[in-house]
């Protein structure tokens, strides 16, 4: 089977699923931005072939691929970045290939169309409306009501994701979102926040699972001094979680959804409502998968691999609750020292799985441009009680220092 991937090495999580692919016996073809020789070692030991196209100019693409298939039989085309979901889509139907379509992909990638197809399927969503100008936003304010949020329509996590709560502050936020095309104003629904992740193959949803943000992503994004944490639940049978999990699966069959990851986010309200955010035809980001396969002492890109070539993949469960903590340094310029972490590995190293902190000398990276931080650490633990324990001892005892 020879397999085109896009975008083979970046994000970097990327490159784990391309090394997976190709140990099923996939022949893998990259098509992407970076030159060769700026792919990571892993990915050009993993391929047959690459394409350096810019991905952005969809004629190019297809002009390469047409190119590339008059010597050699394209089998599949998949794509783990989301934002080019739709262009993986219009190469299947340019090629005449199997797999999602460009209308299915765009109810991926388009948070309005998204909506509105849930809606008609009967799935609870916020609020909702559409908005290109600022008389539309404001149109759209006075439909949702406050408060609300506004967000990119084609957008991934929090970028651009502003909550608003009155008129004067939608006015402020209209100035900060002027590079954003279009957007998406929708109710703000006041709940605690979870996902819904999926690896299916064949139409078959064949690994689940549930991830509790701590707190919203949307505060993380707001507060600096925030130690953002995504913990992997263990227990699916929470009575809690079981609404999450029934709408989750009727959002894939509504979307018509049969091969790949999907990321898909929620909410529950106080009085235990359930509420759909929105979903991705992709991995969660931010090394969450790797969180899953501590919590699973399993391999997600082995099984996305397995389920996108073969149609099944050997069943998973969740042994721990584990969980990823990224940390933000105190200060400007460049990492200048660490403390609390000798000390904390001494009396809690057996549930950490993972440290991986900038090192010293390093300058401080952008907290409000990715969740990465300056560093994360991935724990787990079999009781949530302790490993909300251990995360919150290195939430507030471990410290980085940056001058």
């Amino acid at each position: 089977m020879n397999v085109v991937l896009l975008s083979p090495g970046f994000p970097l999580d990327v490159s784990s699923f391309t090394r997976a692919l190709a140990r099923t016996g996939a022949r893998v073809i990259g098509i992407g931005d970076q030159p060769v020789g700026a792919l990571p070692a892993m990915v050009r030991d993993h391929l047959v072939h690459y394409e350096h196209v810019p991905l952005a100019d969809t004629a190019a693409v297809l002009a390469a691929l047409r190119g590339l298939a008059r010597h050699v039989r394209i089998d599949q085309v998949e794509c783990l970045w989301e934002p080019y979901v739709v262009l993986a889509a219009t190469i299947r139907e340019h090629l005449d290939l199997p797999g999602m379509g460009v209308e299915e992909a765009t109810w991926f990638r388009d948070k309005e169309v998204m909506k509105r197809v849930l809606d008609a399927a009967g799935v609870r969503t916020p609020r909702h409306a559409g908005a290109t100008t600022v008389a539309e936003v404001w149109e759209a304010a006075e439909q949702v009501g406050y408060p609300l949020i506004v967000k990119p329509v084609a957008g991934a996590g929090s970028a651009d994701t502003y909550r608003v709560d009155t008129p004067a502050r939608l006015a402020e936020v209209q100035q900060m979102i002027q590079h954003v095309p279009r957007v998406s104003v929708e109710e703000f629904v006041e709940g605690e926040e979870f996902t819904y992740d999926t690896v299916c193959g064949d139409g078959e949803v064949l690994f689940e699972n549930v991830s509790w943000y701590q707190p919203r992503p949307l505060e993380q994004r707001s507060h600096e001094w925030v130690s953002p944490m995504t913990i992997a639940l263990r227990d699916k049978d929470d009575p809690g979680l079981a609404g999450g999990l029934d709408m989750g699966r009727r959002v894939l069959t509504a979307l018509g959804f049969t091969s790949g990851f999907t990321h898909m986010e929620w909410y529950r309200t106080a009085d235990g409502e359930v509420v759909f955010g929105e979903i991705g035809a992709r991995p969660p980001g931010a090394r969450t998968v790797d969180v899953m396969n501590y919590a699973t002492d399993g391999d997600l890109f082995d099984t996305w691999a397995l389920a996108v070539t073969t149609g099944q993949a050997p069943p998973l469960t969740h042994r721990f609750n584990a969980a990823s903590l990224f940390k933000r340094a105190q200060g400007s310029g460049r990492i200048t020292r660490v403390e609390g972490l000798e000390r904390l590995l001494r009396e809690e190293g057996e549930h950490v799985c993972v440290v991986d902190l900038l090192p010293v000398g390093t300058p401080r990276r952008d907290w409000r441009a990715t969740l990465l931080s300056d560093g994360m650490v991935i724990a787990r633990h079999p009781e949530l009680p302790e490993l909300m324990r251990v995360l919150g001892r290195f939430a507030t005892e471990l410290e980085m220092f940056a001058e």
